[in-house]
């Protein structure tokens, strides 16, 4: 692995490390000396968890391009194909190990492990020096923080390089970094890895944090949940992942670890669904963990700390800087269509439609379609003064007219900053409620607990049938959702339709889709059907999405990303690559 420079400078703490390599060797200005910076194992602590929002648009930490892009929600968007180097990673058939963005990802995930693993040497490794300075209770608890850090980083690298070599405090004490290799443990070993850290983290985290954005017991039992409901369906690969894969045993541990997110009264539905994307509403009953992000004004900083992974994807025309990146699928689009209610399952994608404000007709619509996808004659988030126009669109002829709505704030309040770049004000969610509660669903489904299943699948479509008023009353006259009856739940396969169809609706543009159809292992189904479907897309008369044309996703290949090619020459022999990619 390449060796990691830090240089960290937040508004919690002002502190660096470095190294030296064979190639350089200066005396560094502007950083703290490793011991002292071990003395102060809280400030460690701090410099881990600046980590979480430390991020770029080539190196998101919320995954949107791994989870949206290479799905069938989203398009790339920005300025045509050549517009960074994301058009790999949406039509897959291209994709090398030489991209930048997946070295980037790789490189900057292990600084944020690098930061965990110091603070773990400053906690607990140096001599007790975490109980001497922090007490005992204390400094359990710090650990617990920095170990549940460590594995939300190592989940993010195994979910997109599989094979990953495991860097813990030891391995950093011992100088190893540069030894470990990525075969050293299996894709199960590795998820054991940060399963043990995440299980610490439950043992030892109060349920409730004094201070806002630290983990909790319920964070961490929402990660364990979802580690197992990741395993019960197989090792990732499609050939072996998969109804036939399944493991209940897993699956039984989903529903054990979600039992303590909803035994506490603290967390639950937010009224309305369009208040959950809204800052105001950031860290409401909804939000179970999330990346902070501020406004300077608020934090007292220059800049604030602004969500920089979302930097690309405000809407063009609309924002000083709106780079129109992460565009809604024509697919996507279609399967909010209802019928008397209800999904159209089968049909969605015979016709392509869409609505158009103030002219209703026979097709109606699942009301988070307002809440997820901005459309020419809507208002953009709710404000008819800022309605959308097909100007709204960089290169309609590549990437159409929709926008995303949910990771931007509406447009009268403004930017956190803006020019060169623009950011936002806006949390990224790692887990919400319902996430939680549609990977109860499903592990229940495959329990045979199916009514059960419903119960949380129809109490997700209330909340979306009473979001209509507050915020979009503008469409009401367009919406029509009607709760599940009991006859789409009496057999398994007919429920699992159902909870995955709830899954894309309710946490569409949310950066989980791909990882949704990589584990029930239909991604390559899916998504070569979307790729044969989507390059015939025409909004008014404009065509576009043609470069799908090319597009394919290849089985027991794509469903990871390669290793990066300039880690694997780093030290050459010591990572070998995914399978497909040699």
């Amino acid at each position: 692995m390449k060796k990691i420079y830090i240089l960290a400078l937040s508004a919690m703490m002002t502190m660096g490390f470095t190294s030296c390599n064979d190639f350089l060797d200066y005396k560094p200005t502007a950083v703290v000396d490793e011991d002292k910076a071990f003395s102060d194992p809280e400030k460690m602590v701090n410099s881990a968890y600046a980590m979480l929002g430390d991020c770029w648009y080539s190196y998101p930490f919320n995954l949107w391009p791994y989870g949206d892009l290479s799905s069938d929600d989203c398009l790339k968007g920005g300025g045509g194909t050549g517009d960074t180097g994301y058009h790999d990673i949406e039509i897959w058939s291209s994709l090398t190990s030489t991209r930048g963005e997946l070295d980037e990802l790789w490189y900057r995930l292990y600084c944020a492990v690098s930061r965990c693993n110091r603070a773990l040497v400053a906690l607990v490794a140096l001599e007790d020096n975490g109980e001497s300075t922090l007490g005992t209770e204390t400094t359990k608890e710090r650990e617990a923080e920095v170990r549940f850090l460590r594995a939300h980083f190592y989940f993010k690298l195994i979910s997109v390089f599989r094979q990953v070599p495991w860097i813990d405090e030891q391995a950093y004490r011992d100088k190893a970094t540069e030894k470990v290799s990525n075969t050293e443990l299996t894709y199960e070993q590795l998820f054991q890895k940060v399963i043990d850290d995440f299980q610490f983290a439950y043992d030892n985290l109060p349920v409730k944090q004094k201070d806002g954005g630290r983990a909790n017991k319920e964070a961490a039992a929402s990660y364990l949940a979802k580690c197992y409901l990741t395993l019960a369906w197989g090792d990732g690969y499609e050939a072996t992942d998969g109804v036939a894969h399944i493991n209940k045993e897993y699956m039984q541990k989903v529903v054990d670890y979600t039992d303590e997110v909803i035994s506490d009264p603290d967390y639950g539905y937010l009224a309305d669904y369009g208040d959950i994307f809204l800052p105001e509403y950031k860290n409401s009953k909804e939000s179970i963990f999330a990346v902070q992000s501020s406004d300077y004004s608020a934090d007292h900083t220059h800049y604030g700390r602004a969500n920089w992974s979302n930097t690309l994807n405000g809407c063009w025309g609309m924002w000083s800087c709106g780079w129109d990146f992460h565009k809604p699928s024509q697919d996507l689009v279609n399967a909010f269509k209802t019928r008397n209610g209800l999904p159209e399952f089968d049909d969605y994608n015979k016709t392509d439609d869409y609505p158009v404000n103030g002219h209703p007709t026979a097709q109606k619509w699942d009301p988070r379609l307002f809440h997820t996808v901005g459309m020419p004659t809507f208002p953009y988030k709710y404000e008819s003064e800022y309605t959308m126009t097909k100007a709204n669109s960089r290169t309609p002829n590549t990437y159409g007219y929709y926008t995303s709505l949910k990771e931007v704030p509406q447009r009268s309040k403004g930017e956190t900053f803006n020019r060169p770049w623009q950011a936002f004000d806006m949390n990224d969610y790692v887990f919400r409620y319902s996430d939680v509660m549609l990977m109860r669903a499903e592990a229940l489904i495959e329990l045979g607990r199916l009514e059960d299943a419903r119960t949380i699948i129809n109490d997700i479509r209330q909340r979306a049938k009473n979001s209509i008023a507050k915020h979009i009353e503008y469409a009401a006259d367009q919406c029509d959702i009607a709760l599940y009856p009991e006859s789409y739940f009496q057999d398994k396969e007919t429920a699992r339709k159902c909870l995955r169809w709830e899954r894309r609706l309710e946490l569409g543009m949310e950066n989980e889709r791909f990882f949704d159809l990589r584990r029930w292992g239909v991604a390559s189904e899916t998504l070569n059907n979307f790729f044969k479907h989507e390059q015939n897309d025409v909004y008014d008369g404009q065509s576009y999405a043609q470069y799908y044309k090319d597009a394919h996703f290849t089985a027991g290949k794509n469903e990871f990303w390669p290793i990066p090619y300039n880690q694997l020459y780093y030290i050459p022999g010591l990572y070998k690559q995914n399978k497909g990619y040699e």
